[in-house]
């Protein structure tokens, strides 16, 4: 049973659209209505502007330590009520229970990393060039901020920007997914009841266009933040130009992962197949371009295809299943289309390469061999359980390949050679790198791409700088 009831928070209340729209918020493992989604109107907006105004007066005026208080209290809620955020999390995403509980666990320990590193934004002292002149760098909260997050991760998308933001002063209107509603207001509730005063947190939902453009073309934000495709990305910069707000765009990507022909074989395997199928695929730095040695290949495509047959895909709270539905039945068909036009030019369908059932929206977990460089699925973020594969013989001929795409948020590297490993990973185009793992993420460390992935970074001391502007003062 899904027990959030899904509400708008303006100004510490928690509300329905002044205007009565809603949309359905449908389980995607069962195609069940699970609720209603409230849509903000205009009017609901325009409160919610002026509450984050009032909010940010009041929290910024607070101390880093008293920040801390109330959002080291948020993230022990977070950790008290895992379990049902998680199934609530489960139920409007799909992923795996277990899945869930970790995502969820990342969110209290962001939100806890976040008000500690709220303490130490620190300015400096410059040393003056004339006697009696003190110069000092402070760094202050950017102000009010409007924030947008995708539904692949429920929790940790909303959580950088909800705890980033706090943790730097500002006050945030967050515009969760419509898809994955529940998760934020779960995690909002806990904020709230934490002590966080009214209007510093605020969540609207909405026809996505109509939220950002009202949002956005407010004076009153003076940030955005954005966790999307990068087709959206590109058009919320272009709106947030006009009052020359600040951006962080974490956008799509097209993961490269180059398995070098002394990499342990059997360990690479089982590393990329289980963070292949994450998610169902879902993922933006999921692997999603396999560039593997010529004298390898053949064993890598037999151990893949073994392990992928092995995923038990089905509704993601019954026990030991690991693979959970797509989001919606868009998705579906874009993987079919991957997957025909991929054929369609000479690659071969190892395992998988079609839907599952006949409720909910499942897409077995498919391996697809020989795949040309210009296939659709080499080129275009599949977003999905789909792991194109090909071989490659030189260096520069991988390297090459991998960086022919626009997309630069995270790479991947197998090798035991350490001199290999540091020569590919300095030449890849690249935000983030991993080598011989995918653990990319962490609240600690700065996550975001490059080129058309976007700009800036979340999480990390980057994340918090992101939320901060710098002011010079000198006196005498």
């Amino acid at each position: 049973m899904y027990k959030e009831k899904i509400e708008l928070l303006i100004d510490g209340v928690w509300c329905q659209g002044s205007e009565g729209k809603t949309e359905d918020l449908i389980n995607p493992a069962t195609e069940e209505v699970l609720a209603t989604v409230p849509h903000a109107s205009p009017a609901d907006l325009d409160r919610a502007l002026r509450a984050s105004l009032s909010g940010f007066k009041v929290w910024r005026a607070m101390t880093a330590i008293q920040r801390w208080t109330i959002m080291d209290k948020a993230a022990s809620l977070i950790e008290q009520r895992k379990p049902d955020i998680a199934r609530t999390l489960t139920l409007e995403n799909g992923k795996a229970i277990g899945e869930s509980i970790g995502e969820v666990q990342f969110a209290a320990d962001a939100t806890r990393w976040y008000g500690e590193e709220g303490k130490r934004a620190y300015g400096r002292i410059v040393p003056a060039r004339l006697p009696g002149v003190r110069q000092m760098v402070f760094k202050e909260p950017v102000g009010p901020v409007v924030a947008f997050a995708a539904w692949n991760f429920p929790a940790s998308n909303v959580i950088r920007k909800i705890s980033g933001a706090l943790g730097a002063g500002c006050s945030i209107i967050l515009k969760p997914a419509e898809e994955t509603p529940g998760t934020a207001v779960a995690i909002a509730r806990c904020f709230q009841d934490a002590g966080l005063p009214a209007g510093v947190l605020n969540i609207v939902f909405g026809v996505p266009g109509e939220v950002s453009s009202h949002l956005i073309a407010s004076p009153i934000p003076k940030k955005v933040s954005l966790t999307g495709s990068t087709a959206v990305g590109k058009l919320l910069q272009k709106q947030a130009a006009d009052t020359l707000k600040r951006c962080t765009m974490e956008l799509g990507g097209h993961s490269p992962v180059i398995v070098h022909e002394d990499a342990d074989l059997e360990k690479t395997l089982d590393t990329v197949v289980l963070f292949k199928f994450r998610n169902a695929g879902q993922v933006c730095t999921s692997p999603t371009r396999f560039y593997v040695h010529e004298s390898i290949y053949k064993n890598f495509i037999d151990g893949f295809a073994a392990r992928a047959s092995r995923i038990k895909v089905g509704n993601g709270l019954e026990d030991g299943i690991q693979m959970g539905p797509m989001i919606a039945p868009r998705r579906l068909d874009a993987m079919d289309s991957l997957v025909a036009d991929a054929k369609a030019k000479g690659a071969d369908i190892v395992t998988g390469g079609q839907r599952l059932g006949n409720k909910g929206y499942f897409y077995s977990p498919t391996l697809l061999a020989n795949v040309p460089d210009n296939a659709r699925i080499m080129l275009d973020e599949p977003f999905g359980p789909l792991a194109p594969t090909t071989s490659f013989s030189t260096f520069d001929d991988v390297m090459e390949r991998a960086n022919s795409v626009p997309y630069g948020l995270a790479s991947f590297v197998f090798t035991r050679n350490l001199n290999l490993a540091q020569k590919t990973e300095m030449a890849l185009e690249a935000g983030m790198v991993g080598v011989n793992h995918m653990m990319v993420s962490t609240p600690e460390t700065p996550f975001g791409g490059v080129n058309e992935s976007g700009y800036g970074s979340e999480s990390g001391i980057e994340g918090l700088d992101a939320y901060l502007r710098t002011k010079f003062v000198t006196e005498m």
